[in-house]
């Protein structure tokens, strides 16, 4: 845990549009700072940190991004006159090297993005948010007319820096996610839906629209359109250089932010939308155009992050864009904050693996070197890794293990499943946070198996929606098959494997303990234990319909076909349950039947409910107390030897 907490986790990185600046944010002590470093040589002397004034202290600054002629940069800040936490936009002059305040708002500021003539700032905005937007943070405790009251609306909003005009662009009858802008300036694409917006995402349609007075236009509706977007979520909306076309990212996925699909061209004025990327194994997270003929792609392959290039007229990989490195850092890597350079041939990114910290990296996409090196005094007290693959039932299936600390061959060791959320997400080697997850317990001896089963993101579309109507079953199998491959190979006690997970981890474990009887304890983190109820319950209903199908008043049998209650007498497994109290993703309730239903049939259990949390855990003591609570039970709930 001290490994963790004193990691140095930088948050944003973005290259200047002539590929030789990289600005970067970091976290210092309890503030966030933002700093540049020039990429030909990186060296921590000749790095500039951004402060808005030399009165600067005790708060935090964040989210860099370069105009478009390099000569300005712009960046959130609470470090203003007012010393209040309301974050505002600040532009820093490489000229003057000083920085001025350009907003005076209240609300939430996400996703700033320069227009294209550098005379604008637009961004993500709540007028007077009450919480962060996003299903993930913890709802508002129910009051009065549900449903009527306190409804926050994100909207894309600008100013000017001429005259420092503030204006939302977007209307009130629309919740954006994420947007970008049109070539000219002139207009924005952005994917949409009605509010309330943690329900409606996967229903949001594409829409453009003219800035000044222009109506939204829907230029693209998923739930309306035969062929393979059917019902299917959209997201990445990227304008070509020549405004004539619209990239965007569509698949299966289960949450807004884990994004994983092919890659779809949409004429700009509307139309038939075209799958760019068909039958790729492979699911792209990320595109950019780096001309008229060719895209940028960051993908999940397999377990691992993959940055390349394609045709976008026959969809074929760019031989000359294969990203490589000065260092080896392990096996496999993660790729977070990825921005390109204006000349398409520079970016910069934050990446890290299971043996290395996460740090700043830059340059040409061929030749990346390191930045920063914020980490390079801790490493990893867990043991090493190593990429799994193996095959059932048609599928190939990719996961990742981890060995104990100081593995001896001759030993025998436990074994924890950690299955990962989603289930449209993907296992990658990235460092861990303070929170929840499966590395700490390799540091105390155990085998660490971390699948990324059928459902998942990495081998194509097909594969992500390999689990539509069959939740807790085809991937039950395909984990299973991986505990074979490894257990026939390794040294593993079978009286001692347990199984954790959170979300549809959560899930997966609830579910997995009344098909199996393999795993002698488990650990079940905002789980959902009946899907009947659930659907009732939850404030994201909209995500299921893809998943399942139907609604559960159309269809009830497909929700019990995968509902861990309906099997609760098959448990014997000791489970720890563990929720916050205002998830609206998995709400508690759900924790609360397991809870009951073990109780009631006599298998060991205990329920923890922390309060005032949402879906994803920011109390740093409860997320350390989950853990701690998670580790504890594992080790007194299977047998020892």
């Amino acid at each position: 845990m001290k490994t963790l907490s004193q990691t140095q986790t930088p948050s944003e990185a973005d290259i200047a549009p002539d590929g030789k600046t990289v600005a970067w944010s970091v976290r210092a002590g309890d503030d966030y700072e933002v700093h540049l470093s020039d990429v030909s040589d990186p060296s921590p002397m000749k790095e500039i940190t951004i402060l808005p004034s030399a009165e600067s202290s005790s708060c935090n600054s964040d989210a860099p991004r370069w105009s478009p002629d390099g000569q300005s940069l712009a960046y959130v800040s609470t470090c203003t006159a007012e010393q209040s936490a309301q974050p505002q936009v600040f532009i820093w002059s490489k000229k003057t090297g000083k920085s001025q305040q350009i907003t005076h708002v209240t609300g939430t500021i996400d996703d700033m993005t320069w227009s294209p003539d550098g005379r604008s700032v637009a961004f993500l905005f709540v007028a007077n948010a009450t919480r962060t937007a996003g299903a993930l943070a913890a709802m508002k405790p129910w009051a009065g007319v549900v449903g009527e009251d306190g409804v926050e609306v994100q909207r894309v909003a600008a100013v000017n820096l001429s005259d420092k005009s503030f204006i939302q662009i977007t209307p009130a009858s629309l919740h954006v996610y994420e947007f970008s802008w049109a070539p000219d300036s002139k207009q924005l694409t952005y994917v949409a839906a009605a509010p309330p917006g943690e329900n409606n995402w996967w229903v949001a349609k594409l829409y453009t629209q003219k800035i000044g007075g222009g109506e939204p236009e829907s230029i693209l509706d998923t739930t309306t359109i035969a062929g393979s977007l059917h019902n299917l979520q959209i997201a990445v909306p990227r304008w070509s250089p020549d405004g004539k076309q619209i990239a965007f990212i569509g698949g299966l996925m289960s949450d807004q932010g884990s994004t994983g699909g092919d890659v779809y061209l949409i004429p700009a004025t509307g139309g038939e939308p075209k799958d760019i990327t068909p039958n790729r194994a492979a699911s792209v997270a990320f595109v950019h155009w780096l001309s008229l003929s060719e895209l940028g792609l960051s993908e999940h392959v397999g377990g691992s992050s993959h940055i390349t290039a394609i045709d976008v007229n026959t969809g074929t990989d760019d031989p000359k864009m294969n990203m490589s490195f000065d260092e080896s850092i392990g096996s496999g890597m993660s790729v977070m904050s990825l921005s390109v350079s204006h000349n398409g041939k520079d970016i910069a990114l934050i990446r890290s693996s299971y043996e290395h910290p996460p740090e700043v990296w830059a340059g040409p996409l061929t030749h990346l070197k390191q930045i920063t090196h914020l980490n390079d005094s801790i490493k990893p007290l867990w043991g090493k890794t190593e990429n799994v693959e193996w095959t059932n039932e048609g599928f190939h299936v990719q996961g990742w293990l981890l060995y104990p600390v100081n593995y001896d061959p001759s030993k025998r060791y436990p074994l924890i499943v950690s299955v990962h959320g989603g289930p449209s997400s993907a296992v990658t080697p990235r460092w861990p946070g303070l929170g929840y997850g499966g590395v700490p317990f390799s540091a105390l001896g155990y085998f660490v198996f971390m699948p990324n089963p059928r459902g998942s993101f990495g081998q194509g579309e097909k594969f992500t929606q390999a689990n539509v109507k069959d939740f807790g079953y085809g991937d039950l199998r395909d984990i299973e098959a991986g505990m074979d491959s490894i257990e026939a190979r390794l040294p593993i006690d079978k009286e001692r494997e347990g199984l954790t997970g959170w979300s549809y981890g959560g899930f997966m474990t609830m579910f997995a303990v009344t098909q199996t009887t393999r795993f002698h304890a488990a650990v079940a983190g905002a789980g959902i234990s009946d899907w009947k109820s659930y659907y009732g319950e939850n404030s994201i209903d909209q995500w299921m319909i893809p998943f399942f199908g139907a609604s559960v008043y159309d269809d009830p049998a497909i929700y019990a076909k995968s509902s861990a209650i309906d099997f609760i007498k098959k448990v014997k497994t000791p489970t720890l349950v563990v929720v916050g109290d205002r998830d609206g993703e998995c709400p508690a309730p759900q924790s609360f039947e397991f809870w009951h239903a073990l109780r009631a049939e006599g298998v060991k259990t205990q329920l923890v409910v922390y309060p005032n949390e949402g879906h994803a855990f920011r109390s740093p003591e409860h997320r350390r107390d989950v853990l701690e609570r998670a580790l504890n039970w594992f080790e007194t709930q299977m047998p020892s030897h």
